[in-house]
């Protein structure tokens, strides 16, 4: 009996980029996995976050808050992926909780 996830799979595919997240979306569709859904909504939340900022921050040009959006990113991108590869639903600092209650539509 193994302890890895049915969608682990599924959930590190989410990871690997926003088109991933939605190629992911929808291998998730048919059988519905919780796992696979609760990765997908992290993902989803993050790369909102990021285009979001990205372009609040690019009516400025500012270099060095372009900087800590992209340290953060990874850091919460990072944090993400390593509950993936460790089996753990784990939501991401900040944007988890948030992103499994806004994103209930991704079934």
């Amino acid at each position: 009996m193994s302890d890895t996830p049915s969608g682990k799979t599924t959930a590190i595919l989410t990871y690997l980029s926003p088109v991933g997240t939605l190629i992911a979306l929808t291998m998730n569709m048919d059988p519905k996995d919780e796992f696979a859904r609760f990765h997908i909504r992290q993902t989803f939340g993050l790369n909102l976050f990021f285009i979001a900022f990205a372009l609040f921050i690019s009516q400025w040009l500012d270099f060095y808050a372009s900087i800590g959006l992209y340290i953060s990113y990874m850091v919460l991108w990072t944090y993400g992926f390593l509950g993936v590869l460790n089996n753990k639903k784990q939501p991401i600092p900040i944007l988890g909780d948030i992103s499994q209650k806004w994103f209930t539509f991704i079934q």
